[in-house]
């Protein structure tokens, strides 16, 4: 698995320059391509234990990691909900929505979240290839226990670019996320990076399941992760 810039920096909670840092003065792996930085995962991790670096969040946590915040991704996603056929024009007005939808935070909360989100480089747009894609706040939150959230959004036509780029597919399935705290931003952000990696739920949502497939497919990721059996299959 290869990350992009944005996802290294993010999973080791530092600015993109200190990974330029990296690069030049410590030697960390990295394959450049078409004009960008790529980075394998393993030759990361590796590279970084042998520093002593934290890499136990984000893109580099490992993939058998429990849940570290302890929640479940299903109400989180119930809470954000699932929009399907949205133009990518209206992305910026949909995400405000699901933010106005936030539990657990008063108006006032939402509404500054809901500036920030429309503000210059307000959004960070994290692709994890093969046409999708994780926005989040480019800001930390700490919002409380209760506040998290994560909606999956199908775009009526791919967005004009994303960058940095991963691959030449276009990005036309998103996982928007709010975490209550930094801490749990990481975690969250590596969980939902594997979640449409690979697996039953990326095919899923490659072929635009229905709602409730979609839900039971991340109630049996809560499952596998919190290391008891899956969810029975409703009828």
């Amino acid at each position: 698995m290869y990350l992009n810039l944005v996802q290294l920096a993010e999973s080791f909670g530092v600015a993109e320059k200190i990974i330029d840092d990296w690069i030049r003065n410590e030697g960390l792996p990295h394959t450049p391509d078409r004009g960008r930085l790529l980075f394998d995962r393993a030759q990361v991790a590796q590279w970084a234990a042998e520093r002593g670096l934290a890499t136990q969040a984000g893109f580099l946590a490992p993939e058998n990691t429990a849940m570290v915040s302890g929640w479940r991704l299903e109400p989180l996603l119930r809470a954000g909900g699932i929009w399907r056929d949205v133009p990518a024009a209206d992305l910026t007005n949909v995400l405000e929505r699901i933010v106005n939808a936030l539990p657990g935070t008063p108006p006032p909360v939402r509404q500054m979240i809901g500036q920030r989100l429309r503000a210059n480089g307000g959004v960070t747009m994290a692709p994890v290839g093969g046409g999708f894609a994780l926005p989040h706040p480019a800001k930390r939150i700490a919002l409380g226990r209760e506040a998290g959230t994560v909606a999956l959004i199908f775009l009526r036509e791919p967005l004009a670019q994303v960058e940095p780029c991963v691959d030449d597919v276009p990005v036309s399935r998103l996982m928007f996320f709010i975490a209550p705290s930094p801490r749990a931003h990481l975690d969250l952000l590596g969980r939902l990076s594997r979640l449409l990696t690979r697996g039953p739920f990326r095919e899923l949502v490659t072929k635009g399941a229905a709602d409730e497939e979609l839900f039971h497919a991340v109630m049996a990721v809560d499952a596998a992760s919190a290391g008891i059996s899956k969810p029975e299959a409703t009828a």
